[in-house]
């Protein structure tokens, strides 16, 4: 069953156009990367550090309440984690310069006052130094450089090098795309939004392989008509799976942003700017970069060729 009929859209044609939306698109990405590696950024706690406290009540209690209650307190950038039973919390607060006896005190004082009739005792507080935080920053980095690497090598080995370079700028782009914009929104980087980014690098690469494979099987075949033509072919023939994979993963991902409340809302909210973003670059950047390096290709070939036979 196909989610769209049969399709003749010239996308190599928008080519330029799609380039120059993406170059601004990337540059707001890179600056959100120096603003992130410059500590400007609204970073998480993962990253910036803070205070990690835990709480043990006599009886369980809701955690949607708790947080509520620390929100309603000051207490808003703060991440819950409960125990099983219900009696024991582990939360974390971002730094604001307090120190963690103290920020413990303030929510000690924020949850008796909410919970008068639920006694608990505060079992431990520490502080999570940056030192820990930078260290996450440079797990998060290589993680996605480790994962960008093997993206190459893969597609290289699959298909051939100009594409394997095509699929990884399309990633780069889609990852930059995403934090550029969550850096605009003012959106807290965490490592869940690390997550969330090397989903989408996954997904955008598979995506892409899609296209990327018809294209091969047409330039295989050897039909007639100029390179565009065959490009813009192949990316017609599988713009009906595409779009419906993508909106299938589109639902599944709305649902969490809807339903999932506010520890995967962000999350959510990455997946689907990313899913959008991929599929936009898996026909706009990565099908547009393998055209114009093979274009630039023959035309060196032709004058190459042009030299050589002046010579004799």
């Amino acid at each position: 069953m196909e989610f769209v009929g049969k399709t003749n859209i010239d996308f190599l044609s928008m080519r330029r156009g799609a380039f120059a939306l993406s170059l601004v698109l990337v540059l707001l990405g890179v600056v959100a990367c120096v603003q992130i590696a410059r500590g400007r950024a609204d970073l998480g706690i993962d990253f910036a550090g803070g205070t990690s406290i835990q709480v043990r009540f006599d009886d369980p209690v809701e955690l949607g309440e708790v947080r509520r209650v620390l929100a309603a307190g000051g207490v808003a950038e703060s991440e819950l984690q409960q125990f099983i039973g219900g009696k024991r919390l582990f939360i974390r607060v971002k730094s604001s310069g307090e120190s963690a006896s103290g920020t413990a005190a303030r929510i000690e004082a924020v949850l008796r006052e909410a919970f008068p009739r639920d006694p608990f005792v505060v079992e431990s507080s520490n502080e999570v130094g940056p030192v820990v935080g930078q260290e996450l920053q440079q797990a998060a980095v290589w993680a996605v450089l480790i994962s960008l690497v093997g993206i190459v090598t893969y597609i290289a080995w699959r298909f051939e090098f100009r594409f394997g370079v095509a699929a990884t700028v399309a990633t780069f782009h889609d990852v930059l795309v995403v934090l550029g914009i969550f850096f605009l929104l003012d959106k807290e980087i965490t490592l869940l939004i690390v997550t969330a980014l090397l989903t989408l690098a996954g997904y955008s690469l598979t995506d892409t392989v899609v296209v990327f494979d018809r294209i091969r099987e047409n330039l295989r075949a050897r039909r007639r008509g100029t390179l565009a033509e065959i490009i813009n072919v192949s990316i017609n023939e599988v713009l009906s799976r595409s779009i419906m994979t993508s909106v299938t993963v589109m639902l599944a991902v709305l649902a969490l942003l809807l339903f999932g409340g506010d520890v995967l809302r962000d999350f959510s909210l990455a997946l689907t700017i990313g899913i959008i973003v991929g599929s936009y670059s898996s026909i706009f950047v990565a099908s547009a970069l393998v055209y114009e390096w093979r274009m630039r290709t023959r035309r060196q070939a032709v004058r190459v060729k042009k030299q050589a036979q002046s010579l004799h």
